[in-house]
């Protein structure tokens, strides 16, 4: 069965490139994202995951640990780790899993047979503290994944866990966001949003981005 947003993560126990992990264990009170890519010493796959070393400081700000996957052994992560840090100018700084036997994959549906039968898609899944997935977004081989929209929606996801808003089409960090129309009570509205809104439609009511 394919996992679905708001299903509990499935957990699960694998070697990786800094040695055995224990998925709900390793990821904590933190928020995770957890990212497949087809093989190692491949082209795009090395620039995503040099990428994503050099977001360290952006992930940390946000409470987000990362972690990637492929079906290569741990001892194949490790050396291309080595190729990454060198071509990407960085150093990476998350575990990758070595899925051998596709027991991640498979709980996580990452082989996609119409596309190919043995290496992972590219999937991406976004895992809050309670372990609840948040996210889910596939690409295809070809495809590299834009990391800064996965920090957007991370964004997203954290002001809108903590406010009754929603964000709206392209928003942004410090951008205007929306009231989410279950809030009636004048009130309460006043109470939360002091800064004041702009009601375009009864159901569609701007607001600038609460302080967090």
């Amino acid at each position: 069965m394919s996992l679905r947003l708001g299903d509990i993560a499935p957990d699960f126990e694998q070697d990786s490139s800094e040695g055995r992990i224990r998925f709900h264990e390793w990821l904590g009170d933190s928020w995770g994202v957890l990212f497949s890519h087809p093989a190692d010493f491949t082209p795009v796959c090395t620039t995503e995951l040099g990428y994503t070393a050099k977001l360290k400081d952006e992930f940390a700000a946000r409470n987000v640990k990362v972690i990637a996957l492929s079906v290569d052994p741990a001892d194949s992560h490790r050396r291309w780790i080595e190729d990454i840090n060198d071509t990407q100018k960085t150093t990476v700084n998350f575990p990758i899993i070595a899925d051998e036997d596709r027991q991640v994959s498979a709980l996580y549906d990452m082989i996609h047979p119409n596309a190919n039968d043995s290496l992972t898609v590219r999937s991406l899944f976004v895992i809050d503290p309670n372990k609840k997935i948040r996210l889910i977004i596939t690409y295809p081989a070809s495809t590299g994944r834009n990391f800064n929209e996965i920090l957007r929606v991370i964004d997203s996801l954290q002001l809108t866990d903590t406010h009754k808003v929603a964000t709206p089409a392209n928003w942004e960090q410090g951008g205007d966001v929306v009231i989410v129309p279950s809030l009636k009570d004048e009130d309460e509205i006043k109470q939360r949003f002091p800064k004041g809104y702009q009601a375009i439609r009864p159901y569609l009511r701007i607001t600038p981005q609460p302080d967090k």
